[in-house]
């Protein structure tokens, strides 16, 4: 059409024995908001590294026109020199740099072969403003929060002249009021002309933003919907993305509650950096086993907390309180100590704590585990295979191999590896921290199903989410949680939306 500032025709590229896009069609019309949908693994992020030459021309078949123009990216500065600039989920920003040495990293502002400063941090105010940041642009990026970050990176973007901005999950990592600011300046940035396209799994932000929707599955395009003369409806776009009906978001579940497994009395837990704040003040907790028992709170309410001080005090200082399972006081004063008790954690941040991802499938799952694989101080490698692969198969996880490399592997295949690890170390109490963060529905509702499942088999689960209706559609019990205090403990038959902030913004100002 005439009016498509992208087309992209019989995309298809192939890694080893993984076949990752397939004949996919892409038509974007010029100043719109594009959304693109699909489970894990759907090619989404793979199709816009082809568009923006991460994958070079010759390593896909298929051709690109952008405004017209038949294009050939052997990298991504060619694509960044026609105004296509990718912002990926994990931010390509230099910590220790500030905001505006970031801005114009290798796009320097000099005179004469030194940098101009003067000009370069004015350059940056302005950059700065027109994305809705007011920090100085000599701030080094690591004091300020991910959500300002990402806007970092966006007047990265406009400091190229960009005609179109690809974000890959940008909200992600979001609170939902970064969010919501995030989605005003794409707004905005439509309204000046700039074209954008976003990946993303929330479907409540996709719709209140999305002009357009491309649905990807299993590396295949399924269809484009417009969103002003389409029927376009949550159901049919969950639909399209796994194939088949999910009005039934959780899987259905009957619970077996047995008796009390583990107790958290009168825990206290203080700021490892700022002296004598309390995170965490005199919470009381009971878990039973066979029972999934949900943990609300808002951001900085200190959910993470509370989990991490009881996993070995793995955060926080001058922590009290007690810990006991099956009726007895016990030791959790080390990681070693809570796994050896039977308590395992799987954390918010699978890539930074829960997984090594330079490493494969089999290290990873095993990673916690060796001691059972190990005799006489040797590891047994064709347990520690037959072991991963057993994993592999059981949570199905899409990978050709247990010697896939992790770091490859989609955001929900990558969360099953993490829980495979701590499954595999037979614990009684399980501790997930947001365990569906970042995956679709259809891997979603996998989990879900694991976790039932691991309820049925007598172990207690907590789960941390900061999704109301996860906590309402998964758990038998929510705790909630507001400013370090457990202010509410809700059964499953008495839980609402409306109950449960009525409790997470108790003493809240």
């Amino acid at each position: 059409m005439a009016d498509d500032i992208l087309r992209m025709r019989g995309i298809t590229k192939t890694f080893p024995g993984v076949k990752a896009l397939q004949d996919v069609a892409l038509s974007v019309r010029r100043g719109e908001i594009h959304a693109i949908c699909g489970e894990n693994g759907a090619g989404k992020s793979t199709l816009m590294k082809v568009l923006s030459g991460v994958y070079p021309h010759g390593s896909y078949d298929g051709e690109i026109t952008f405004d017209g123009e038949p294009c050939e990216f052997s990298g991504i500065n060619d694509s960044e020199r026609r105004g296509i600039v990718i912002i990926h989920q994990e931010l390509a920003l230099c910590a220790q740099l500030s905001i505006a040495e970031n801005l114009f990293l290798g796009n320097e502002i000099a005179h004469r072969g030194l940098i101009d400063w003067n000009r370069t941090n004015h350059a940056a105010a302005e950059l700065l403003e027109r994305v809705g940041l007011r920090e100085n642009p000599t701030t080094p990026v690591l004091d300020i929060g991910v959500g300002k970050q990402q806007l970092v990176e966006i007047a990265k973007a406009l400091s190229k002249e960009v005609r179109l901005l690809i974000l890959d999950e940008p909200t992600a990592a979001l609170n939902d009021e970064d969010s919501a600011h995030l989605l005003d300046l794409l707004r905005g940035l439509r309204d000046q002309g700039i074209t954008c396209v976003i990946i993303s799994h929330k479907l409540n932000e996709i719709a209140a933003i999305a002009d357009s929707i491309t649905i990807l599955r299993d590396g295949r395009t399924i269809e484009t919907l417009d969103m002003a003369t389409d029927d376009v409806t949550e159901a049919r776009i969950i639909s399209g993305m796994v194939g088949r009906d999910l009005s039934d978001r959780f899987p259905p579940h009957e619970s077996n509650i047995g008796e009390e497994v583990l107790r958290i009395e009168d825990w206290t837990v203080h700021s490892p950096t700022q002296r004598g704040r309390v995170v965490v003040s005199g919470a009381n907790l009971v878990l039973r086993r066979g029972e999934i028992v949900g943990l609300a709170g808002l951001m900085g309410a200190g959910r993470t907390e509370l989990a991490m001080s009881v996993f070995g005090r793995s955060y926080g200082t001058d922590i009290s309180g007690r810990v006991l399972k099956n009726g007895r006081e016990i030791n959790v004063r080390t990681v070693r100590d809570a796994i050896r008790n039977g308590i395992a954690y799987v954390t918010e941040d699978r890539k930074r704590y829960g997984l090594n991802l330079i490493e494969d499938i089999k290290r990873n799952i095993s990673a916690v585990g060796l001691s059972k694989l190990a005799k006489r101080g040797w590891v047994h490698e064709n347990e520690e295979h037959r072991v991963a692969e057993e994993f592999r198969r059981s949570m199905n996880i899409k990978a050709p191999g247990v010697a896939t490399t992790t770091g490859t592997l989609s955001g929900g295949n990558q969360q099953k590896v993490v829980l495979s690890k701590w499954i595999f170390t037979d614990p009684d109490v399980l501790i997930l921290d947001e365990p569906t963060r970042g995956i679709d529905v259809g891997a979603k509702y996998e989990i879900y199903t694991i976790i039932n499942k691991l309820a049925d088999e007598g172990k207690a689960v907590l789960v941390i989410s900061s999704e109301l209706p996860e906590l309402l559609g998964l758990c038998d019990r929510v705790y909630a949680l507001s400013a370090g205090r457990i202010t509410g403990e809700v059964d499953r038959a008495d839980a609402t939306q409306e109950r449960l902030m009525h409790f997470m913004t108790k003493g809240q100002e």
